[in-house]
């Protein structure tokens, strides 16, 4: 009786393409259509707290980057081995570890800066946008993917507080990352011409006028709808 091999072929899915049309609505969605700050209202206190000037305001949103990319990736690592009751604990710890290297970093080598923004980087570690990708993403999908998601939502917060800060900066100070841009205006017009600052600008009331003006604009363009 002779022995007859069977072999099975096995058909293989083609694995999806680098920048995918999924994995490009990853980066590409928070930026506009599911923007952390303007649709799902998080992380608005640093919005509110360090946007008074450009400069700290692009040190945040740097720092902010690599904080949730880093911690998407190195959750999305561990997944598979962290048991679901210590997961919050676990996530935290993550995200205290880079929040402190940020720190760290901004301490040796930027340390105005990091006067500045000390509090504020700390409060890093409790930012809702952090943790909610995190859950929502991180720990369900794989490292590449999570780095995307990570990337795309930092990238929608920091263009947020970038606007906010430009006006605030611009109309507050008459400034732009503390280039004088009214004076210099001025100057070219003659003594004349004056562009005054409006102080209102550089307190928070300030920040939620520009806050509220940038959602409407948002809202009114893509239709969307609160329910």
């Amino acid at each position: 009786m002779s022995a007859e091999t069977v072999e099975q072929v096995v058909d293989k899915k083609p694995s999806e393409a680098f920048l995918s049309k999924r994995r490009k609505k990853l980066v590409t969605d928070p930026l506009v259509d599911d923007n952390p700050i303007t649709i799902q209202v998080l992380g608005i206190c640093s919005a509110l707290a360090v946007t008074t000037q450009m400069k700290p305001t692009l040190v945040m949103a740097i720092s902010v980057i690599f904080v949730i990319v880093m911690s998407n990736f190195v959750i999305s690592l561990m997944r598979n081995t962290i048991p679901s009751r210590v997961r919050i604990i676990v996530q935290l710890a993550v995200v205290a570890t880079l929040v402190t290297l940020v720190s760290e970093v901004l301490k040796a080598f930027a340390y105005d800066m990091y006067k500045e923004l000390s509090v504020f980087i700390g409060l890093i570690i409790t930012n809702c946008i952090v943790m909610g990708r995190l859950e929502a993403f991180a720990l369900g999908n794989k490292p590449y993917d999570s780095i995307l998601d990570g990337f795309g939502s930092a990238l929608g917060y920091s263009w947020i507080i970038l606007a906010v800060a430009f006006f605030r900066e611009l109309w507050g100070s008459g400034s732009l990352f503390g280039i004088p841009i009214f004076d210099y205006v001025s100057g070219i017009f003659g003594e004349d011409f004056q562009l005054a600052t409006n102080g209102l600008m550089v307190s928070p009331v300030g920040a939620f006028i520009i806050l509220g003006l940038i959602i409407w604009v948002q809202r009114t363009k893509t239709g969307y709808v609160e329910h």
